[in-house]
């Protein structure tokens, strides 16, 4: 992970996904609903879904569209019923690739993911044949100017509350940790104070590719069809942004 930074990654399409807020309600919505699907709808015993309502609220998101996407879920009231399903394959270059989806749909999905891969470049691949290259890890980043701490200070909170890794620059902390941890970590620094600018549990590759200018702009374009699908919630993929 070290040199290869997230927030980078973050603030490279954060415009673009602002300018989409309606699309991000809809995608927070699903979120909410697959977490209290699958640990209920208690936030006091559902970390998960505590951490999706947190990153929710922090999008100004709607109170009544967080409480209907809960009791969808819980059954108290009727919706549509979405499952997760995850694609895995290969972009233009090479590069590895894996969509997490929630649908109510699984051919409209299965069809639009493959069109984004194949009119880029790209090849939609069988279950597990890029999954082994990423990682699963919590990540946890702050933003240099909205805390006031000492930089030791806080890599020794980190490191005691459990974290993994450390990165640091000139705008951010980014802290990293086992799945296992990653609650804790961030209670402790939430506890301290300290504003968290993004925290949710995500997949790292354990290796990138770089990509030349022409084959950067099919990439970019891939990324952008899949974003724009109602259906899609994450993108991981370990093409060297930088």
């Amino acid at each position: 992970m070290a040199g290869h930074s997230k927030w980078k990654n973050i603030q490279h399409r954060k415009n673009a996904q602002d300018a989409k807020r309606g699309k991000i309600f809809m995608k927070l919505a699903k979120d909410i609903y697959l977490a209290a699907k699958n640990g209920g709808g208690d936030v006091s015993t559902n970390a998960a879904l505590r951490s999706v309502i947190e990153k929710a609220k922090a999008a100004n998101m709607p109170n009544e569209n967080i409480e209907r996407a809960i009791k969808k879920a819980t059954g108290g009231l009727e919706g549509g019923n979405y499952e997760e399903i995850i694609y895995e394959g290969y972009g233009p270059g090479g590069v590895a690739v894996m969509v997490l989806c929630l649908t109510n749909n699984k051919n409209r999905t299965a069809s639009n993911v493959r069109l984004a891969f194949s009119k880029n470049g790209g090849n939609l691949g069988e279950s597990g044949c890029v999954s082994y290259m990423f990682d699963r890890k919590g990540y946890l980043a702050i933003d240099r100017e909205e805390v006031n701490i000492d930089e030791d200070d806080l890599m020794l909170l980190a490191i005691e509350a459990g974290a993994e890794e450390i990165e640091t620059s000139e705008e951010a902390y980014e802290i990293y940790t086992d799945p296992n941890s990653f609650e804790q970590v961030k209670e402790a620094l939430e506890a301290n104070g300290i504003t968290l600018t993004d925290a949710e549990i995500t997949m790292f590759p354990q290796t990138y590719t770089q990509l030349s200018d022409d084959i950067k702009a099919k990439m970019e374009k891939m990324l952008d069809m899949l974003e724009e699908d109602d259906d899609v919630q994450d993108i991981y993929h370990n093409w060297d942004e930088e």
